[in-house]
């Protein structure tokens, strides 16, 4: 039998990360850099490159699309879009 009360808390912990400032929360902590694009952000990663802000540096980290991200709380990413888009 199993008591769920005793289960809550158990497994890998929610890991909060943001994509353009949007908040998000998954418990796998390594996927692929293309993968975050698709799944959380909604964006086609043939378009889009994921890259990750470190501190003040305003220059991020880009990843090519079939790369392991590993994901740490806080994590922040944003979206660069390499294909073409709408002219504004």
């Amino acid at each position: 039998m199993v008591n769920d009360q005793h289960d809550k808390g158990h497994g890998p912990p929610e890991i909060p990360f943001t994509i353009d400032g949007e908040p998000f929360v998954t418990d796998d902590r390594d996927q692929l850099a293309g993968a975050l694009l698709e799944n959380f952000a909604h964006l086609d990663p043939v378009n889009y490159d994921l890259g990750e802000l470190h501190g003040h540096d305003p220059n991020p980290r880009v990843y090519a699309d079939g790369e392991v991200v590993h994901l740490h709380p806080g994590a922040k990413f944003v979206a660069l879009r390499t294909g073409p888009g709408p002219v504004e």
